[in-house]
């Protein structure tokens, strides 16, 4: 069965169509890549999928239960967690006070807890807080806890981002432009990354631009172009589709039927 599974989705902004009657799946343990020109809908999808956006038609499953138009929170407490393309760290704090507000989207201890500072508040911070330094140690960033989040590199910047998402519990990660902004050695640490974070047991869903960490990296991938799916497959498949090449470089045949005539 399926992780997520995403069944005709279709989202409208007034007379525009951002998502048109869209469908794709991923398999636990999966390295999933969605890919498109700016404008193909592809953060629309994961704005729907992470409750942001309700849908106008279809459905979402996630773990066989349907999420879909469920709230943030209730997608979080679900099992999905996301990055953004622009980091969106909390900068002026440090490394692990990051990664513990992923933490708390899962501690619950009520309001009488926390005015009255009670023994169960005090287990579950501290639960939370070795919890938080596991999860740094595991991603490489451990030396980093005590360090604030603004004088950390940016590829470290972006990991921290993941460890944080990863703090909520989730068994999908979304990632939305993981490697934008990066040198190619940066590109070469991420790719490293994430697959040590389904060696791990993630299931990792991502919105990529740079084909060179899509190719090397995705299991399968999913290409759209306005808001509509157009190919599917491995990425030896897709980078052979006509119809992704169309899509990212335009209809190339009128420049090759220019060509002929002027050999004529």
């Amino acid at each position: 069965m399926s992780l997520l599974e995403v069944s005709n989705v279709t989202k409208k902004f007034g007379g525009l169509v951002a998502v048109s009657d869209l469908s794709f799946e991923v398999n636990p343990g999966e390295i999933v890549s969605i890919i498109g020109p700016n404008g193909a809908g592809k953060t629309t999808v994961f704005n729907m999928i992470t409750g942001l956006y309700k849908l106008d038609g279809g459905y979402i499953k996630f773990d066989g239960q349907d999420i879909s138009n469920k709230k943030p929170r209730q997608i979080v407490e679900a099992g999905i967690s996301r990055t953004f393309q622009n980091i969106r760290l909390f900068k002026d704090m440090r490394v692990i006070e990051n990664v513990l507000v992923g933490e708390h989207t899962k501690i619950q201890y009520g309001v009488f807890g926390a005015l009255l500072n009670t023994r169960q508040k005090r287990e579950r911070e501290k639960k939370a807080l070795q919890h938080a330094i596991d999860v740094l140690e595991s991603i490489g960033l451990g030396d980093y806890i005590d360090s604030y989040a603004t004088n950390l590199a940016y590829g470290l910047q972006r990991r921290l981002e993941i460890a944080r998402a990863i703090a909520t519990g989730a068994k999908l990660l979304l990632l939305d432009e993981p490697a934008a902004g990066m040198n190619p050695q940066e590109s070469e640490d991420l790719m490293n990354f994430i697959f040590s974070l389904r060696d791990q047991g993630y299931t990792i869903l991502l919105i990529e631009h740079d084909m060179s960490v899509v190719m090397r990296i995705s299991d399968r991938i999913y290409v759209m172009d306005y808001g509509k799916k157009i190919a599917s497959g491995k990425p030896e498949e897709v980078a052979n589709n006509p119809e992704v090449i169309k899509a990212y470089l335009g209809d190339i045949s009128k420049f090759t039927d220019e060509e002929d005539e002027a050999d004529a």
